[in-house]
């Protein structure tokens, strides 16, 4: 009797480089590793690949003719998407600018980066930490995903969740057994 689960074709979210031991890709992406605090080279990858994406989507629509209903509307929804990022400025709205985006520029926009500019952590490493283990929430949403692309209007939201130690939640396993010791150390001394 055949299962009637739900099948998803899942696709591949990376591209490996093409020359895997190019010293200078090499030296580049062992640096924003450490920059950006990313587990692996394939979190770099990841993002060279949407970033691909939207370059190669600009390019296709920069072929057409300006006046063409397709490039009118698939370029305003691509440039709307763009500005909501924070990946271009309300000056630079054009396809053009897309072909001139970084991949640094869409590490920044990541809630950990985020989460370590603001202060909120003493390090993107932390900041990771801080994520993976809930303490971290955008808007009213508790968001555990390093790699979560932060939008403009809500980058001001970023802040520790509610039932966390950090923010108004109970003590922390520590804190409570702190507390505990001072309250038994207290009593012995009366």
């Amino acid at each position: 009797m055949p299962t009637n689960a739900m099948h998803r074709n899942y696709r591949k979210t990376f591209k490996t480089p093409r020359r895997p031991y190019e010293k200078e890709r090499l030296d580049a992406e062992l640096k924003l590793v450490g920059e950006y605090g990313l587990r692996c080279k394939r979190e770099i990858w990841r993002v060279q690949y949407a970033l691909a994406k939207l370059r190669k989507a600009a390019r296709t629509l920069l072929t057409l003719d300006p006046k063409d209903p397709k490039r009118i509307f698939e370029g305003a929804a691509l440039l709307r998407r763009m500005s909501r990022y924070g990946l271009l400025a309300d000056d630079e709205l054009d396809l053009d600018s897309i072909l001139q985006l970084t991949t640094q520029k869409l590490l920044e926009r990541r809630l950990q980066t985020k989460v370590y500019k603001q202060g909120l952590a003493k390090s993107v490493h932390h900041a990771r930490v801080l994520i993976r283990q809930r303490h971290i929430r955008v808007g009213n949403q508790l968001v555990n995903v390093p790699s979560f692309n932060v939008r403009t209007s809500s980058e001001k939201h970023i802040d520790f969740s509610t039932n966390s130690p950090y923010g108004q939640g109970a003590p922390g396993r520590n804190a409570k057994k702190r507390a505990a010791s001072k309250a038994a150390a207290g009593d012995d001394e009366e």
